[in-house]
């Protein structure tokens, strides 16, 4: 008990405390892998069940809705009141979802089992974006990337996971990978020692600050971010719910190949991410915004015309780009709204789940009726949106002020 008391007792006070972002970023990884596993099952559920896409985009959005709904509420009232192990709790959610859609007879119960996934999503992310920023040592942006790239990688992982061992083995094969949520359990019970014990300290219960920009300022700077998440995530909707289709329509090749495209994007989106954070912490996060979002306008315009084995280096290129926007927007909210964590994470995290969600589908119902291909030339001027960062204050400037 002495050592486990010694370890609990070191803090992040100056430095990052790499232990406990490791383990939230391990954590947040099996998260996710489980969670992606749900959308790179689609051509699993599509021909089993005879879905639309409109069908498989209310999938989608039966998962991103109860996230999105839900994180903001969570957050707020954990700002108030932590739930150290609320973390454990989530993951149990993620769980049962997990289980459900292996046993799935009906389409009714794969909206089930995806809401209960998404319910897992809304428990789990801002109490661990809220552990990242306790244990960064002030190193903000560098925790979140640590924190958001455990699931990115998960997200990535997930269609070779798929590809290996649910299309070959069917549906029920899903319910082996619940054994990853016992494991994140175990791993979040010991985070949440840890965050207990610091809620302790003294330090922990630090004044809330006000925002330094005047109210309707800061309306407007939301907006704004709120912009470039919708261009952000509705183009990751594009991606993640029908890449696999895209390029079984376009190319003409196999669902298990695309599976590896995908994860080619994803794997990308992963490296990003480990870039957007630290990189914001040097050069500022507004910079790292503008970048991320508008530099990738003309690798997506180029996209839908480009052959198959070009298509997998834009891919690349745009994956990784885009994701290092999403840590540097969390932050940069965090220090727009000091002292609501919570809620900004939440409501960050959530938007994202219910911008992608309704863009599901939305462009599933498009691509029925014009076809996947003209939903992919539409959603490559997204990025273009990412202008409207420059109406995003600089706010070192607006606090020496």
């Amino acid at each position: 008990m002495s050592q486990t008391s010694g370890i609990l007792s070191r803090t992040s006070g100056n430095s990052a405390y790499f232990p406990v972002l490791g383990s939230i970023s391990l954590a947040h990884a099996l998260n996710d892998t489980m969670q992606s596993l749900l959308l790179a099952s689609y051509p699993l559920f599509k021909s089993g069940f005879d879905l639309s896409f409109a069908q498989i985009g209310l999938i989608t959005l039966a998962y991103q809705c109860t996230a999105s709904l839900l994180q903001p509420l969570i957050g707020t009232y954990t700002d108030r009141h932590p739930q150290p192990f609320s973390l454990v709790v989530g993951m149990a959610f993620t769980f049962s979802g997990l289980l459900l859609l292996a046993h799935a007879h009906a389409f009714y119960v794969l909206l089930l089992a995806a809401a209960l996934v998404g319910s897992g999503s809304s428990i789990f992310h801002p109490e661990a974006s809220r552990v990242a920023r306790l244990a960064s040592g002030g190193q903000h942006g560098l925790a979140q990337s640590i924190f958001q790239v455990g699931g990115n990688a998960g997200s990535a992982i997930g269609p070779l996971l798929a590809a290996w061992f649910v299309l070959p083995r069917g549906q029920s094969s899903l319910a082996m990978f619940s054994l990853m949520a016992l494991g994140g359990m175990l791993i979040l019970s010991g985070v949440g020692v840890w965050y207990q014990h610091q809620h302790r300290r003294p330090s922990v219960h630090s004044q809330s600050k006000a925002s330094s920009l005047p109210t309707s300022r800061l309306a407007r700077t939301m907006s704004v971010l709120v912009m470039l998440m919708f261009s952000k995530f509705i183009y990751m909707a594009s991606i993640s719910s029908y890449l696999i289709f895209y390029l079984m329509h376009h190319y003409g090749i196999s669902a298990q190949k695309a599976q590896y495209h995908l994860f080619y994007f994803l794997f990308a989106v992963a490296a990003g991410t480990v870039l957007g954070g630290p990189l914001g912490d040097r050069i500022g996060r507004k910079p790292v915004i503008w970048i991320s979002i508008l530099g990738i306008a003309p690798f997506t315009l180029a996209l839908p015309y480009v052959s198959l084995a070009v298509s997998v280096g834009l891919m690349v290129l745009i994956g990784f780009l885009l994701a290092s926007a999403f840590p540097a927007m969390v932050v940069y909210a965090q220090e727009l709204m000091p002292g609501r964590t919570g809620m900004v994470s939440g409501l960050f995290f959530g938007l994202a789940f219910g911008l992608g969600g309704v863009g599901a589908a939305m462009l599933g119902s498009w691509a029925d009726h014009d076809g996947i291909d003209a939903v992919y030339r539409f959603c490559s001027f997204l990025p273009l949106l990412g202008v409207l960062a420059v109406f995003l204050p600089d706010l070192k400037q607006a606090q020496s002020h």
